[in-house]
């Protein structure tokens, strides 16, 4: 694979890790909030309380700040890996563009 497909491939990955992160911080930061100032948590989502786990709604959290940060730091691995490529200097004489010499 080419250095820039991978560079573009690496941004891509980082930025759908910020949005998981950033979609799923904003549905959790409720049940963080609940969970801190009291002993039971309550999902109001559907128009009325329901009482829900506030454990449960930790370890979801926590799952996809996992997922989030995996997908930050794999997208980061990709994105070095096609910075630090060898670019242009190993071009196969197939995969070459313009007017051939010879």
């Amino acid at each position: 694979m080419s250095d820039i497909r991978l560079i573009m491939l690496g941004s891509t990955i980082i930025f759908a890790g910020f949005v998981v992160g950033g979609l799923t911080s904003s549905q959790y930061s409720q049940f963080a909030l609940q969970a801190g100032q009291f002993d039971d948590c309550y999902d109001y989502s559907s128009g009325t309380a329901i009482k829900v786990r506030c454990d449960q709604k930790e370890g979801d959290k926590n799952l996809f700040l996992v997922l989030s940060i995996g997908l930050i730091g794999g997208g980061a691995v990709i994105l070095a890996k096609g910075i630090r490529g060898k670019w242009d200097q190993n071009v196969k004489s197939d995969e070459m563009l313009g007017p051939k010499h010879g």
